[in-house]
């Protein structure tokens, strides 16, 4: 299936957006005895996506369209194009044509993310977009700045850090499971993907400060961000067609909701830098300290001032909304395949039995972990990475100025039909198997790829093993009739009408009730 040869066209579908994420596949003891894909007798499941269009739309349709969701603007060639499209922006403050390039070739990807990152930097749009809430941190810096933040931000999240926090995220668990139980006992559905984006941000709070997001703190900071997120997409939009951000009637409020958040996210900082100056003692084992301790070997130096406050906004942005986005794609999945939940159940109860997990159990949970991978290859939370390019380029044949902006569609390539087979079936056994390493190995970047790939990638696998794993041990898992998760991208690929499913407590010893959607 494999086709890398270069093309090119010009379909007018542009589009521009951020971030980081990635994953290693593993052999999987529950798939089959080939370890690949079987077909299955609920194999009819097909996980929703956007309908694609038959031809191009206007330059006004694409503008709502883009509002909306960048999703919308997918024709059907675009999934199995190999190569560099051009597509003309329109500006509101120039006549002369302005293009962007959307690359769907592996070996330009890799061009481009591992071999060159250095003349392909983050783009000041995405600083204007996100730098209210996250200033000038490791999420929009480039440079010999990005370097820096990069090398002391490493020290919170190697192998060793994870594992210290992994109790932490073994409370943020269990409180997630309370309140999913209790939910369950009203006998409705479960707003799943609001339950993911609590879990999250508890998580990411605890593992960061040694205590829990209270209700009030999640209430606002949740609150916030969802605002925030909205605007900043739309910003973004805007600001392709040339709008300044200073003449936005939404940058006032923009603002006031990233203050609300890092103020949230302050309170906690400031109590801890109080307690080190009066010498009281403090936790040693959170990313906090780490943060506060680290030195970069390079400069000598470490986070001061607003430094910290900016790496925490940003560490909780990308920690907390891309993890719970994907979990709820993942919940939503399992919950229309009750063969492959059933599998991950037999899988928890052979590793973990009735105990407490453990860090070193994670890895041994091989279709838990590749139901999450599969769920970030369909939903990948991030559907596109955005760069500039700092010189005349040629790429795949295409000529390139100076300037322009590129974006590598995540999205397009997690289901590419070059390179996928059928790409947009839930499967998690793929991930087992030596069929698709290829396509995983040119193809997949959730957590992006080369020297910006995500610095809480085994975070986020973690965190999500441990959660998809005690709740198949809890609960059956069901659909809610009628109910069909519409996805959209804005900042991370959501549903626009919420997760909704049913749980069904299982008790000890019990097997769960025949699936299926109530």
């Amino acid at each position: 299936m494999m086709r890398p040869p270069a093309q090119t066209d010009v379909h007018e579908n542009g589009r521009a957006e951020l971030a980081e994420f990635a994953a290693s596949p593993g052999t999987c003891p529950f798939a089959g005895r080939d370890g690949g894909s079987e077909r299955h007798e609920h194999a009819a499941f097909r996980p929703p996506l956007p309908l694609a269009l038959d031809r191009h739309p206007s330059t006004i349709q694409r503008l709502r369209m883009r509002l909306r969701s960048s999703l919308d603007l997918f024709l059907h060639g675009s999934y199995g194009f190999v190569g560099v499209s051009r597509h003309r922006i329109p500006s509101v403050r120039s006549l002369k044509k302005r293009f962007m390039f959307t690359v769907r070739d592996p070996a330009v990807i890799r061009e481009i993310l591992v071999r060159r990152p250095k003349d392909f930097p983050k783009g000041e749009l995405m600083h204007k977009m996100l730098g209210k809430l996250t200033g000038y941190s490791i999420f929009v810096s480039n440079g010999a700045a990005w370097e820096r933040q990069r090398r002391i931000v490493d020290q919170a999240f190697t192998h060793a850090g994870v594992r210290d926090v992994f109790p932490l995220m073994r409370d943020a668990s269990d409180a997630c499971l309370a309140r999913l139980k209790a939910q369950a006992a009203g006998g409705g559905p479960v707003s799943i993907d609001a339950e993911m984006t609590h879990y999250a941000g508890d998580v990411i709070f605890r593992t960061i400060y040694s205590e829990p997001m209270g209700g009030e703190a999640a209430g606002r900071i949740f609150s916030a961000f969802e605002v925030f997120q909205r605007l900043a997409f739309a910003q973004g939009v805007l600001a392709l067609g040339g709008i300044p951000f200073w003449l936005m009637w939404t940058n006032p409020r923009s603002w006031r909701m990233a203050r609300e958040i890092r103020d949230v996210l302050n309170g906690p900082l400031e109590r801890r830098l109080t307690a080190v100056r009066a010498g009281e003692p403090v936790s040693s084992r959170d990313i906090l300290s780490t943060l506060m301790t680290a030195v970069d070997p390079v400069t000598g130096t470490c986070f001061e001032g607003d430094e910290l406050l900016d790496e925490i906004a940003v560490l909780f942005l990308a920690g907390h909304e891309t993890s719970a986005a994907a979990l709820g794609w993942a919940l939503y999945c399992i919950a229309n395949r009750p063969d492959i939940q059933q599998a991950m159940r037999e899988e928890v109860r052979t590793v973990l039995g009735d105990g407490e997990p453990r860090f070193g159990d994670m890895k041994r949970l091989e279709l838990t972990r590749n139901v999450f991978r599969e769920a970030l290859r369909l939903y990948p939370p991030v559907a596109y990475f955005s760069r500039d390019t700092t010189r005349d380029e040629q790429l795949a044949g295409v000529e390139i100025a100076a300037g322009s902006p590129l974006t590598v569609p995540v999205w397009l390539m997690h289901r590419h039909t070059e390179f996928w087979r059928d790409p947009n079936g839930f499967d998690p056994h793929r991930f087992a198997s030596e069929e698709t390493r290829e396509a995983q190995r040119l193809t997949y970047m959730p957590f992006s790829m080369g020297a910006r790939v995500c610095v809480g990638a085994a975070f986020a696998m973690q965190e999500a093993t441990l959660v998809l794993a005690e709740l198949v041990r809890a609960f059956e898992i069901r659909p809610v009739v009628g109910h069909v998760p519409q996805p959209v991208s804005r900042l991370t690929v959501r549903s626009e009408n919420g997760i909704r499913l049913h749980l069904t407590p299982i008790e000890a010893n019990s097997e769960p009730l025949a699936s299926g959607a109530t």
